[in-house]
């Protein structure tokens, strides 16, 4: 499998990450691995979700399954990591982000479809962006897991996004342009929680 580019998701994206958060990550390790691990079984969830939902979407059902599978290997690894540094897995609260992100997702199909495709497109843009801002800075086996998570988050944004376009709706660029802009507000704007997808430090 030919690695995917990186420069796409870069510029896909309206704004980077802050330096306030970056430079608060090493100091937030246990928070960000948490919440990190979190977000890797929400990701097997919703694509399990989408392949429940869209059974007669046979390419949907293909890149959901097989992304699904490594969202849930991504898990372990984390969890690896966590083990390897001795950090307790437990209950955290949920970000924002995510929350936010959903509240523009519109309830009739098949823009539901469109509107989820492309919130999961901007996801994991936005988390490839952030592994590579942490693999400079963080500890090596951290640093390694990352850097090695990087070509699987660009390869999903660009599995969700090429799916979005196939449903053919005629407002799905107007839709990325949405999800882009609350994305670049919840990530730029002050956050009084710290996790893998939060706003800037508080």
């Amino acid at each position: 499998m030919s690695r995917p580019d990186k420069q796409p998701v870069l510029e896909f994206l309206t704004a980077d990450t802050p330096e306030a958060w970056t430079a608060r990550a090493p100091y937030e390790l246990s928070l960000l691995l948490i919440d990190h691990a979190n977000c890797e079984k929400k990701a097997a969830s919703t694509a399990l979700g989408l392949m429940y939902r869209y059974v007669g979407h046979s390419d949907l059902l293909r890149q959901m399954s097989r992304l699904a599978r490594e969202e849930l290997r991504h898990f372990e690894q984390v969890l690896d990591v966590m083990a390897e540094l001795e950090i307790t897995y437990e209950h955290i609260g949920s970000a924002r982000y995510a929350q936010e992100l959903h509240k523009l997702v519109r309830k009739e199909e098949p823009y539901r479809l469109v509107d989820q495709l492309i919130l999961g497109a901007v996801v994991e843009a936005r988390s490839c962006e952030r592994f590579i801002r942490l693999v400079e800075i963080l500890p090596a086996p951290v640093a390694e897991l990352y850097r090695g998570l990087v070509d699987s988050e660009a390869r999903h944004f660009q599995d969700y996004l090429r799916l979005a376009e196939k449903q053919q709706v005629s407002d799905w660029e107007d839709r990325i342009a949405d999800f882009l802009a609350k994305d670049a507000e919840l990530i730029t704007s002050p956050d009084t929680q710290f996790r893998f997808h939060s706003g800037v430090p508080g």
